[in-house]
Order: C-alpha cells, then structure tokens, then sequence
C-alpha cells in the first residue's frame, strides 16, 4: 500500500506544516507517512485525502 500524499500535496501547493494545520495532525506523521514508515487510519486517510483535494481511492494505491 503507498500514499501519494506528497505528491497531491505539492501539486496543491501545501506543505507538510500547512497540511499539519490543516488536517490537525503534526508535521513529523506526515512526513511519515510520505516516507512509507507509518499507515494512517482511515478516519485520517480521508482527513487527507479532503486536505489535498482527492478521492480516498486516489490517495491510496493498492
């Protein structure tokens, strides 16, 4: 399972402590999560994948 959450969040123009405010997680999670060392719930997948303006689906590749 991989997150293209760097890659959506760039494209929206936002970085990983805007995306942290956002979505009120913190900056090091995110960057985790970017980096394949932590899976997100999907309660926060969707808080996410909201922020930076994507479907769950196109978030999360199987």
């Amino acid at each position: 399972m991989q997150f293209r959450l760097q890659q959506y969040r760039e494209e929206k123009g936002l970085s990983q402590v805007a995306l942290a405010k956002q979505t009120g997680l913190t900056q090091g999670f995110i960057s985790q999560i970017e980096h394949g060392k932590k899976i997100p719930t999907v309660y926060i997948a969707k808080k996410l994948s909201l922020a930076v303006g994507k479907s769950l689906d196109e978030l999360v590749e199987l």
